[in-house]
């Protein structure tokens, strides 16, 4: 399955996606979603990983590899994973729900299931 999710710099989820099936492209989920679009309009910087490269003004990815990177590039990826980390820690806590790593049923049902734990794991920092 393929999950979007929107975080704060500190790792807090705000949104989850619906659920797509895994062989979904994530440039194409976020663009299906409203996500490129939305961040674009709004001037929301995103910082993501390599596959939302042509995404848009506003979502900064990391330098391809090449033979020859300089060590500004490497520096510069090396910073830009440091100050994406937190924002990492959304993914994890979804990753986390055994019922969701295992999971074998539609998109469908996965979809509700993440709406139950994106309600769980609100819950939990609101409380």
């Amino acid at each position: 399955m393929n999950v979007q999710v929107i975080a704060r710099s500190d790792g807090t989820p705000l949104w989850f996606s619906r659920a797509t099936p895994g062989r979904t492209h994530d440039l194409t989920a976020a663009r299906a979603h409203g996500i490129v679009q939305a961040c674009l309009t709004q001037q929301i910087l995103v910082l993501a990983d390599r596959a939302y490269q042509g995404a848009g003004a506003t979502v900064r990815t990391p330098y391809c590899r090449h033979r020859e990177q300089t060590e500004h590039y490497q520096q510069f990826n090396r910073d830009r994973a440091w100050l994406r980390a937190p924002g990492e820690r959304a993914f994890a806590q979804l990753k986390s729900w055994r019922l969701l790593r295992r999971a074998r049923c539609s998109t469908r049902r996965i979809g509700t299931i993440v709406q139950a734990v994106q309600t769980l794991l609100i819950c939990s920092y609101a409380g």
